[in-house]
């Protein structure tokens, strides 16, 4: 206890680091003030209906990506999810496409380039989005006296309110990564994930105490179990495989020095938890083009990808996540440039020839590594569909596993890796006592 109070004095005391935390509080702030304001000509005590709507199947999901604004329909209640899907979109195109392939080999002006691409595509997707979700509105049971405001000019205004709204979200996010600390969307987020979390763990108590005996050693088991899941997350997001590298004698002056092995280190889940997010966005597309249908007019497609705990929900999840993992893996670590940087300093994996054949044979290890990591990352993706089955109710169930634990573990990693950084180049202690914390961008 006193080296952890010790610890925040430290942070206290280094100016940057702490306006770079008080920002990124303020911040988050803004944003879940946000969360909790209406459209305008929606009454909000008559919102009970869609309130009850979003407590479980897929738009609980939707829900908790927005930290509660889809169901408050607030001015940010479409999240950032919509931008989520255009960066899907981009990155993919960025593999067909011989274009985009020139802008990401730019350097700096091509992904200034390819950011700017991402915002209209944004602003597109949404233009589709907003009319559709509030058109849902009143699918979803909300009365027509809650609208204050009808006709063509209250979809016309409120469709340029959700886009400005999901737009503001972006710069926010923005903003934290360039002035604050951790990555700007991805603490959004995670945010609005944390926010859901207390009320689910209370709601899952009381559910426990008013059943029959033994309710609250029940709880309890929940507790423990989940926590055993949040330390395999860590592990996964931690996995690290490591190459060795030998580097070749050096001569300084007339001293011959012995060469240098050091090591690379290979994640065995390197595309972090943007897979589960990319996965999360694409499995929103059907029930988003369906018009958010309500169930007793869905058909059994719609019916079928809007059950979060379903069969087909969870396989094509699942095969998503697996698919997804070993693209962005391609995309974040290039085996050519890691064989070409170890050519240029003098370097080489002992028993591997330099050029072609350290290039396959990084290649082959990142295959190995990322074919079990991804389908562990699919199996903890759909671990609150089997919670679910074992009687834990449908909000506590989404913390069992699946994208809310992995954004808060990989998040909360990574954020925490930033605030270690900087305690160590201020030659003050780390956050842990033996080892360093690893976050998602490296060991």
């Amino acid at each position: 206890m006193k080296s952890f109070i010790q610890t925040i004095r430290n942070i206290w005391k280094i100016e940057e680091l702490r306006a770079r935390i008080l920002f990124t509080l303020g911040i988050l702030a803004i944003y879940r003030l946000c969360s909790f304001v209406t459209l305008p000509g929606i009454d909000p005590n008559q919102l009970q209906a869609l309130k009850s709507q979003t407590a479980s199947g897929i738009m609980s999901i939707l829900d908790m990506f927005s930290g509660g604004a889809f169901s408050n329909a607030s001015i940010v209640a479409l999240g950032i999810m919509p931008y989520i899907s255009a960066s899907i979109v981009v990155q993919l195109l960025g593999i067909a496409v011989p274009y985009f392939q020139k802008m990401q080999r730019e350097g700096e002006s091509g992904r200034r380039k390819i950011n700017q691409i991402t915002r209209y595509l944004t602003v597109f997707i949404l233009i589709l989005q907003a009319p559709t979700y509030l058109a849902s509105l009143t699918m979803q049971g909300v009365p027509a006296s809650a609208f204050l405001i009808k006709g063509p000019m209250f979809t016309v205004i409120s469709t340029i309110i959700l886009i400005s709204g999901t737009m503001f979200i972006m710069w926010l996010g923005e903003r934290i990564t360039d002035k604050g600390i951790g990555n700007g969307i991805s603490m959004i987020i995670m945010v609005g994930i944390i926010a859901r979390m207390p009320m689910s763990i209370v709601q899952e108590f009381t559910i426990r105490l008013e059943g029959q005996g033994g309710g609250l050693v029940v709880f309890l088991v929940e507790i423990i179990i989940w926590l055993v899941v949040i330390a395999i997350n860590i592990l996964l997001v931690q996995g690290v495989r490591k190459i060795p590298v030998q580097y070749a004698k050096r001569i300084v002056g007339n001293k011959q020095y012995g060469g240098v092995r050091q090591y690379i280190p290979l994640k065995v889940n390197a595309a972090g938890v943007m897979p589960i997010i990319f996965a999360q966005a694409l499995m929103m597309v059907p029930i988003t083009l369906a018009g958010f249908a309500s169930s007793d007019t869905a058909s059994g497609f719609v019916v079928a990808f809007s059950n979060p705990y379903g069969f087909w929900y969870n396989f094509v999840n699942a095969v998503l996540i697996v698919l997804f993992t070993y693209f962005y893996t391609a995309v974040t670590i290039n085996p050519t440039q890691m064989a070409e940087d170890m050519k240029r300093n003098g370097g080489f994996i002992p028993g591997v020839k330099p050029g072609k054949k350290t290039v396959e044979y990084l290649d082959s290890i990142m295959s190995r590594i990322t074919l079990p990591g991804s389908l562990f990352l699919a199996f903890v993706a759909i671990l609150p569909a089997f919670a679910f089955i074992f009687g834990i109710s449908g909000q506590f169930s989404q913390f069992f596993g699946g994208t809310t634990l992995l954004i808060m573990v990989g998040v909360v990693l990574d954020t925490l890796k930033q605030i270690e950084s900087h305690l160590l180049m201020r030659h003050y202690d780390g956050l842990m006592k033996s080892g360093r914390i690893k976050g998602r961008s490296g060991a």
